[in-house]
């Protein structure tokens, strides 16, 4: 009986050795790779082509062949959808017993007590959001750094982790490349910033000399609607929102912009917005124009 080498390698795309050779015979299986029908993951694992180029494939199959393994760093961060997989290889963590051999596709990391951080995605094993942080940042190739504070960013904004969380796993990291940076991101974020554009508004901005204090994600309730304020001087009922080029280029986007600024007028709160591009080429301008509306309402509320 011929057996077609879809049907021998089965549905998941991938299959062991052993597991092949109980369906067919070694020549067979040498002969399918000599022809390009079946593609050698790694020692002992084989896939189809059409499925050996899937990042997901790969890691499957290399979890499902490493005992105690979770996916981890770049690919965790995938699996976590926060993150497209770079080209190159998948990336998985075993116990310090194990052995750290990998291949071309397969990198193998070691790291003690990785049970304490496995979680699951989709049916597989995984390091947790904030360790795969964490650990990308110290590797961020093929990556640039850009994308892994969007990562950060992401994932804190998503409830994924929070600053606490992040900021535990970077004090177990003294020595971590780059780390000076990513601490300075926790800290931006524990104070309330959900984006680039916040964090850089707060660093270029807001927080310039002269500044007055204030305080990022204020929750105000108006006719049973709850708003969030970017950043809000409570002492005035002054609010400023940072508009992002994308989020708030639609037409729909900024009619909701408009109704929200006039809902909470009805409650006595004024509204600066500034947008992208304005506060970043125009940083002192900014300033000038939240000081100025600052010190009148200041006026008009008679705060000393």
């Amino acid at each position: 009986m011929v057996i077609d080498v879809d049907a021998a390698v089965g549905a998941d795309g991938w299959v062991t050795r052993p597991e092949l050779l109980t369906r067919v015979s070694r020549q067979t299986v040498d002969l399918w790779v000599a022809r390009g029908k079946l593609v050698r993951l790694a020692p002992g694992l084989f896939a189809l082509p059409s499925s050996a180029a899937s990042w997901r494939t790969r890691i499957a199959a290399a979890l499902a062949t490493r005992d105690g393994a979770v996916a981890s760093h770049t690919t965790a961060l995938a699996l976590w959808e926060l993150i497209e997989h770079p080209p190159g290889p998948v990336h998985l963590t075993v116990d310090l017993h194990q052995s750290a051999r990998g291949s071309s596709g397969l990198a193998v990391h070691r790291s003690q007590g990785i049970d304490g951080e496995r979680r699951r995605v989709g049916g597989l094993s995984v390091t947790s959001v904030e360790r795969s942080l964490v650990d990308a940042w110290a590797r961020p190739a093929p990556l640039r750094r850009p994308d892994l504070r969007a990562a950060v960013i992401a994932a804190v904004r998503r409830r994924f982790c929070t600053p606490a969380d992040l900021r535990w796993e970077l004090d177990r990291r003294a020595r971590l490349p780059g780390r000076a940076e990513l601490d300075r991101l926790i800290g931006l974020l524990a104070d309330g910033c959900q984006s680039e554009l916040e964090i850089w508004g707060c660093l270029n901005v807001l927080r310039g000399p002269g500044m007055p204090p204030f305080v990022q994600q204020r929750r105000l309730v108006v006719g049973g609607e709850l708003f969030v304020l970017d950043v809000a001087y409570e002492e005035v009922q002054l609010a400023v929102e940072m508009d992002g080029a994308a989020w708030h280029g639609s037409r729909q986007q900024r009619e909701r912009d408009i109704r929200r600024d006039a809902l909470v007028a009805t409650i006595g709160w004024q509204t600066l917005r500034f947008g992208f591009r304005r506060m970043t080429t125009a940083a002192a301008a900014c300033r000038r124009d939240v000081l100025a509306a600052y010190e009148a309402r200041r006026a008009l509320f008679g705060v000393r």
